[in-house]
């Protein structure tokens, strides 16, 4: 389990990193296209080809993982990544961070060890036809629930010409990328489960390619709801359901049950909920940060510019004064869809 668990870590952390360094690399290049010359662009950078790599070697640990452990295990876990990306953007970005990016990280590893600490090694159940059919009808009656719900607030906003997005909006497309998200892990499982039940090793990769199919389509409602929408609600929400997704999907599609012991049963529980509310916790604190009281923020912020002025003096290397190469340690979805609004724009 602990195997799984770490090379779960480590496959959010090279995508998520990955997608940071291949956003710091397309500041000086152009808009990607099938040109040899861009390609060339594009290969030559060193951050861009760095980030890629591990992109593509996270995705491959990744695979790795959900061929070893539950995806009720997986998925929540791969929520680490947010805390791994901050920590990654505070060191290497030289980010600021403030004191619930801290408690979000330090609240989402510790939901880490009780995931790993509760979990157990199951054997891979039978998987229902009918299980299977109830899941892609729950999934595109929920789907149509949520487009007929976004349809009639569109609606309403035109009646009234309101120029701005209802939140209800933010929360639907969040909903609906996390959704998706979370069922391209699940199809992914699929594929292993089928060839552990004897059936053809065509499986894996057919699942993988409608596994890609899922995450592509969640990057495309998400992207949408990112570019007029808050980024705080779209983000929580595809967060929070993406786990909720491949823990419900993966008990119930795929036959996967609840430790037998009953501290076992509780660490898990608690695990998942602490993992959610260390990803809230990231994605909700520059947000958050603005409730507290104005001394502690100003103490804060005094004792920030006193460290930054410190690692400014004492560092050798130039600093790269260009804004836009210090990037938020947001969600991998919002570095691509700030990268969208800034072609549009």
């Amino acid at each position: 389990m602990w195997e799984s668990i770490c090379l779960t870590l480590a496959a959010t952390a090279g995508n998520n990193i990955g997608k940071v360094l291949q956003k710091k690399g397309t500041i000086i290049l152009p808009p990607l296209s099938l040109k040899l010359k861009v390609i060339r662009a594009y290969a030559v950078n060193k951050p861009w080809a760095l980030g890629f790599l591990m992109d593509i070697f996270g995705a491959l640990l990744m695979l790795r993982a959900l061929s070893l452990a539950p995806v009720s295990v997986v998925q929540p876990v791969s929520g680490c990544g947010l805390a791994i990306l901050s920590i990654f953007s505070h060191f290497y970005l030289k980010e600021v961070m403030n004191v619930f990016d801290w408690i979000g990280i330090t609240v989402a590893g510790i939901g880490t060890i009780g995931v790993g600490a509760g979990g157990e090694e199951q054997k891979a159940s039978l998987i229902s036809v009918f299980q299977l059919l109830w899941l892609a009808l729950v999934v595109a009656f929920l789907f149509v629930l949520l487009n007929a719900w976004l349809h009639i607030y569109k609606r309403q906003r035109r009646e009234q010409e309101l120029m701005e997005y209802e939140v209800v909006e933010e929360i639907i497309y969040g909903l609906e990328s996390g959704v998706l998200f979370g069922m391209a892990s699940v199809v992914s499982k699929m594929g292993f489960v089928f060839v552990e039940q004897g059936f053809s090793t065509m499986f894996i990769p057919m699942c993988i390619s409608i596994s890609i199919c899922c995450s592509g389509t969640g990057f495309f409602y998400q992207t949408r709801g990112l570019k007029h929408g808050r980024a705080i609600v779209v983000s929580t929400c595809a967060a929070v359901a993406s786990i909720v997704t491949g823990v419900v999907a993966g008990m119930f599609a795929l036959g996967e049950k609840l430790p037998t012991s009953p501290s076992g049963r509780l660490l898990l529980l608690l695990g998942w909920l602490l993992i959610m509310l260390g990803v809230v916790l990231l994605v909700t604190s520059s947000r958050l940060i603005r409730h507290l009281p104005r001394s502690f923020r100003r103490s804060r912020q005094t004792s920030v510019e006193r460290g930054f002025n410190i690692r400014r003096t004492t560092s050798h290397t130039p600093k790269d004064t260009n804004p836009s190469a210090v990037i938020q340690a947001a969600t991998l979805h919002h570095l691509l869809s700030s990268s969208a609004s800034k072609e549009k724009d």
